[in-house]
């Protein structure tokens, strides 16, 4: 059984690895910009820094709402919101293109956490770009989710995968596999679940979590 102290861990490695890079980049950026006297090589240093910027900022509104308090505290979040974080992340990705398939205008709150960490891990797997299909429903009082990433080649860890369905060992729990593991937590705690499929070009994961008896109307 892994504690939520060795899990909140793990989490908040992962998150850190993941700024990482924009963070040192705006660093270095700045580092360059005191030193160069060049106006041209100061205006593509800029645009560096502006991007490291955007990167940053899209990566901390997208964690916030996956697995901060983002959205508030009632049942149910815009879908939106959603959309924006996913579509910002998809936008800072190596050719990636988003294709969107929801229709409603709220969905469940912990629904929308399964969501854009399915949508993360799909995002991973497009390492050389590629297309990422993101569509839920809500049908006879559930949430079903679908998240597919198409692309020339797909990194997927199997581990994330166990994860997912909940067969990981807590021996084997690590950061890259934490989000993964606690949306695997979230669903069965709601009286869900996960699953997914992987080929050689395409990684289909999806999920069916009830919806509150308060939001059914």
């Amino acid at each position: 059984m892994t504690s939520p102290t060795d899990l909140a861990s793990l989490l908040c490695s992962r998150l850190c690895h993941d700024m990482l890079s924009p963070v040192g980049a705006l660093a270095n950026g700045l580092e360059l910009l005191a030193e160069e006297q060049d106006p041209e090589m100061r205006e593509k240093v800029v645009e560096l820094l502006e991007q490291s910027a955007k990167i940053s900022t899209d990566k901390l509104k997208f964690f916030r709402l996956a697995f901060g308090a983002a959205g508030g505290f009632g049942e149910a979040v815009p879908v939106e919101e959603a959309h924006d974080v996913i579509a910002a992340l998809a936008s800072d990705a190596k050719e990636v293109k988003l294709n969107w398939a929801i229709t409603e205008k709220t969905l469940p709150k912990p629904a929308v956490k399964v969501m854009l960490n399915l949508a993360h891990i799909a995002l991973d797997a497009l390492i050389r770009g590629g297309t990422m299909d993101i569509g839920a429903e809500l049908h006879e009082g559930n949430v079903e989710i679908v998240v597919r990433a198409n692309g020339n080649r797909i990194a997927f860890d199997e581990n994330i995968g166990s994860a997912l369905q909940g067969d990981l060992k807590p021996a084997e729990l690590s950061s890259r596999t934490a989000a993964a593991h606690m949306i695997a937590m979230l669903a069965e705690e709601n009286g869900g679940g996960l699953q997914y499929k992987l080929d050689e070009n395409a990684l289909v994961m999806g999920a069916v979590m009830p919806q509150p008896a308060g939001m059914i109307g």
